[in-house]
């Protein structure tokens, strides 16, 4: 396939890549009006020239800009797909862009405690399209309408959708390896809040009776031995408000983190207050670094604190070359409308960047803790999730923590839901 344009941008590339290359459909482009109009086969005119006996579509301005600018977005139908309009523009290139590259996110400054985006602000979740991966539905339709009109059929690559299961390990003891002082005043907090069963769990643990609640690394090893891609994410900051988990001068611990990146690539957790600062982030890399005794190179930000494009910005600096951030604390669904890795494009230079996104689909505590649902209810959105990425294609990606499949206090009963996404991707589906 050939294609027409007026002129050849970073931004347009990038998207055709996305839509034809990722597909394994192949395409050449063109700014030169005479050769492409003596080409013969199938041809695309994105521009708003109009040739005759060649598939059309009208651009819209987006990439074309250099700028990042106002942008009057709606709702249209495309190929029976809903679809954004771009300042009235029907062009799913456009939608495609402007989805994937989080262009909102540029210009929205209403930010939630954590001065995170938040979803109510993202007009997938506001348009109800959070749960579908619109950008390959977009994609699909185009390649679609562009079959139609020459009678024609691409073989483009189904991606195959694969369970990565993931771990945020933001604590690993609840009550051993703690210091003294935090040992003290977790009993005080027993004391205070009268919370007998915690008391009784602490003093067993403490005794030598019973396994902490939070040690579930048997759970997470039985995961990986199933053959799932099993990622971990090592919180290994300074003791902070947000930042809890047992010091990595702590030698159990840090024989720990070594056991567990033997099991796989341990990705870092950069501490809350390292997205404000570069020197905790640099010294955090280098931490786990010294530890694992490899360079680390993938990572998920802790609380999901992600701001473009600083957050991606700093992690190419320090050597990070995936990150796994991309989702919402408060929300299901996909972020970016795919589930598939794509590359970050820094809107502010104007230039696809080396850090791969790998967006994710669901977190533990959105389900229990933000949206309230029960186990049942959970598993029903899970299953609609799923659904979406064996049609799409992609990676689904969940985000857990070591507690949380403890079946220990609120989240007993809770790792079920590992074993039924675990369950859906291992049945072999007979077409």
């Amino acid at each position: 396939m050939i294609i027409y344009v007026d002129e050849v941008t970073e931004r347009l590339v990038y998207t055709l890549d996305f839509v034809f290359k990722d597909r394994k459909v192949e395409y050449q482009l063109t700014n030169d009006l005479l050769y492409f109009t003596n080409c013969e086969g199938v041809k695309f005119n994105y521009s708003s020239k109009q040739l005759h006996d060649t598939f059309s579509i009208v651009p819209s301005k987006i990439l074309f800009d250099e700028e990042i600018s106002e942008i009057e977005v709606g709702k249209t139908i495309y190929m029976q797909e809903q679809m954004y309009e771009l300042d009235g523009v029907i062009d799913p290139l456009a939608a495609i862009f402007y989805t994937v590259s989080r262009y909102e996110e540029y210009l929205s400054s209403k930010t939630d405690e954590h001065n995170r985006f938040e979803p109510e602000s993202s007009t997938l979740f506001t348009f109800g399209w959070l749960k579908k991966c619109v950008a390959d539905r977009w994609a699909e339709a185009l390649i679609s309408s562009i079959q139609l009109h020459y009678g024609v059929y691409f073989q483009f690559a189904k991606i195959n959708a694969q369970y990565i299961p993931t771990f945020d390990i933001d604590i690993a003891r609840a009550f051993e390896w703690k210091e003294g002082v935090r040992t003290i005043y977790g009993k005080w907090k027993d004391w205070v809040g009268k919370n007998k069963k915690s008391k009784l769990i602490r003093n067993a643990v403490l005794a030598g009776k019973q396994k902490d609640p939070f040690d579930t690394f048997n759970k997470i090893e039985a995961y990986a031995d199933l053959g799932f891609e099993v990622k971990m994410f090592w919180l290994v900051g300074d003791l902070a408000k947000y930042d809890r988990n047992i010091s990595v001068f702590d030698q159990r611990h840090r024989m720990l983190i070594r056991k567990m990146s033997q099991l796989t690539d341990l990705g870092i957790h950069p501490s809350y207050k390292s997205n404000s600062s570069t020197y905790y982030l640099e010294n955090e890399i280098e931490r786990l670094n010294e530890i694992v005794g490899y360079k680390v190179s993938i990572s998920r930000q802790h609380y999901l604190k992600c701001k473009l494009p600083e957050t991606y910005r700093h992690l190419l600096e320090y050597g990070i070359r995936e990150d796994f951030t991309m989702g919402y604390a408060s929300q299901v669904g996909f972020r970016a409308g795919t589930a598939r890795p794509f590359y970050f494009f820094d809107l502010v230079k104007n230039m696809r960047t080396l850090l791969k996104i790998r967006p994710f689909a669901y977190m533990d505590g959105t389900l229990n803790e933000y949206l309230n649902c029960t186990i049942i209810e959970s598993k029903m959105i899970l299953d609609e999730l799923i659904n979406e990425v064996k049609i799409y294609g992609g990676d689904f990606i969940s985000i857990w923590h070591n507690e949380s499949i403890a079946d220990y206090g609120k989240w007993r009963g809770w790792s079920t839901l590992i074993d039924h996404t675990i369950e859906a991707f291992s049945i072999i589906e007979e077409y």
